[in-house]
C-alpha cells in the first residue's frame, strides 16, 4: 500500500505555502495529487532564492509527491481540461481570492457538474464574506490581525513569529478537514464544499491557549495581564556557554529544580510554595532560576536536571537540529537524490501508519513534467496535446529545464 489515501485523486490549483503544503501532506499519505500550474513560470515558489539544479528549496519542500501539469486558465480550453481532470478526481482545492475561481470557470458549480460527489476545498486569507474578503493577504498580515503578533510581543511592541505560522497551521487544518470530508462522503455518498480561512484558523489556534483572559464574557483581563508570551519566554535560560529550555511548573518539577541547582531554601520560601504562588511571584522565580543556571554549561545541566526529572532541552541551531541523537533515533530526516536538484535533506511525513505504511516520498517535478501523460489519461490524443502546447495553453518540461 502507498498509504491510507491510496486511490484518492486530488486536483490542486493552489500556490505558495498553505495550499501546497496541505496537498503535499495528502500526497505523502498516498493520494495522487495533480498540481495545475500556469505555463509561464508556474507556482511563485519555484522562483524564489535558495536554488540548485533549477529548483527552489521552498518548492521542493512543499510540493514533493505531486504530478506537474501546466494549463492556462485564461483560455477556455485550459479550463475545459481542468474540468475533465475533475471527472476522475475525489478532491478539488484552490486558494484564489474569493470569487476568482467562479470568474474563470472552476467554481464549485462547474467542478461539481463534472464530478457531483467531489470534495471542493477553498482556502482564503481573511475569509469569504465582508470587506476584507477580497484583500490580498500574506502571513504577516494574518499574524497582525489575528492577535498573534500582540501575543508574541508579550504586552510590549508587537512582534512577528519568525516563521509563517498561519500559512502552515492552515495547511495542516486543511489536510485534516479534507480527509474528514472524504470520510463523510464515504458514509453519505455526498461531496461537500469545505471553506477554510487563514484568519479563522489562527483564531482557533490562539484560543486554545492564549485567550483564557477573554473567554469569560464580562470578566476580560486587561491587556497588560496577558501572560502567554512571558510564559514561553521564561522557559529559555542562558547558561555559561549557551541557552536551554527548562520547565518547572508543577510541585514535583519545582522540587527537582531546587535539588538540581542546590537551592533547598527555595522550597521553604512562601513565594514559591504553591503553583499559584510561583505564578504570582514569577519575576522573582525567573531571576533566581536564571542566576543559578548561568553558573554552569548546558551540557552539565543536561546531565543534572534529568536526574531530578526536570524537563529540559538544549536550544539548538538549525544546523544542529538534524544531527541531534533524538532526531536521528526518530528517523525524522530523509535523504534522497533528486534528478535535477541533487542530494536533498527533508523532514519525513510525521504521521506513520502501521496498517498502510507510506512509500518513500517522490521528488517534486519539473514544471509541466506530467502534462502530456495526465492529459492523455484524461482522453486527449497526441494531436490535441501537441496543439495545446503549440498554442501556449499547456507546456511540458524540456531538457533545458534540467
Amino acid at each position: 500500500m502507498a498509504g491510507p489515501l491510496d486511490g484518492i485523486r486530488v486536483v490542486d490549483l493552489t500556490t505558495m505555502i498553505s495550499g501546497p503544503l496541505a496537498t503535499m501532506t495528502l500526497a505523502d499519505q498516498g493520494a495522487e495529487v495533480i498540481k495545475i500550474e500556469h505555463p509561464d513560470g508556474g507556482d511563485h515558489s519555484r522562483q524564489v532564492a535558495d536554488r540548485r539544479g533549477g529548483f527552489a528549496a521552498s518548492f521542493l519542500n512543499n510540493n514533493r509527491g505531486k504530478r506537474s501539469v501546466t494549463l492556462n486558465l485564461k483560455d477556455p480550453r485550459g479550463v475545459e481540461a481542468v474540468l475533465r481532470l475533475c471527472e476522475r478526481a475525489d478532491v478539488f482545492i484552490q486558494n484564489f481570492r474569493p470569487g476568482v475561481a467562479e470568474r474563470i470557470g472552476v467554481g464549485e458549480a462547474a467542478v461539481r457538474a463534472a464530478r457531483p460527489d467531489i470534495v471542493y476545498a477553498s482556502i482564503a486569507g481573511f475569509g469569504f464574506e465582508g470587506d476584507w474578503a477580497g484583500k490580498p493577504v500574506y502571513d504577516p498580515l494574518i499574524q497582525a490581525l489575528s492577535g498573534l503578533a500582540s501575543v508574541q510581543g508579550g504586552g510590549g511592541r508587537p512582534r512577528l513569529v519568525r516563521t509563517i505560522v498561519p500559512d502552515k497551521v492552515t495547511a495542516l487544518q486543511a489536510s485534516q478537514a479534507i480527509t474528514a470530508a472524504l470520510f463523510a462522503r464515504q458514509r453519505s455518498g455526498r461531496g461537500t464544499h469545505l471553506r477554510l480561512s487563514m484568519l479563522d484558523t489562527m483564531l482557533a489556534f490562539l484560543w486554545s491557549s492564549d485567550m483564557a483572559g477573554h473567554t469569560f464574557v464580562g470578566d476580560e483581563l486587561p491587556e497588560q495581564n496577558a501572560e502567554t508570551a512571558q510564559n514561553y519566554v521564561e522557559l529559555i535560560y542562558q547558561t555559561a556557554d549557551g541557552w536551554m529550555a527548562v520547565s518547572a511548573h508543577t510541585d514535583s518539577t519545582w522540587a527537582g529544580l531546587c535539588a538540581a541547582v542546590d537551592r533547598p531554601g527555595w522550597l521553604a520560601d512562601p513565594r514559591f510554595a504553591t503553583v499559584a504562588a510561583r505564578e504570582v511571584n514569577k519575576t522573582a522565580r525567573l531571576e533566581l532560576t536564571q542566576q543559578a543556571l548561568i553558573t554552569d554549561t548546558t551540557a552539565n545541566w543536561m546531565r543534572r536536571l534529568p536526574e531530578h526529572d526536570v524537563p529540559c532541552a538544549p536550544v539548538l541551531t538549525r544546523s544542529q537540529v538534524y544531527d541531534h541523537p533524538q532526531v536521528i533515533a526518530n528517523g525524522a530526516i530523509l535523504h534522497s537524490d533528486h534528478p535535477q536538484a541533487g542530494r536533498l535533506r527533508q523532514a519525513r511525513p510525521p504521521a506513520q501508519f502501521s496498517a498502510t505504511p507510506l512509500d518513500a516520498p517522490r521528488p517534486a517535478r519539473r514544471l509541466g513534467e506530467d502534462t502530456r501523460a495526465v492529459l492523455a489519461e484524461a482522453g486527449y490524443d497526441d494531436t490535441r496535446i501537441d496543439a495545446m502546447i503549440a498554442q501556449g495553453i499547456a507546456t511540458e518540461a524540456q531538457d533545458s529545464d534540467r
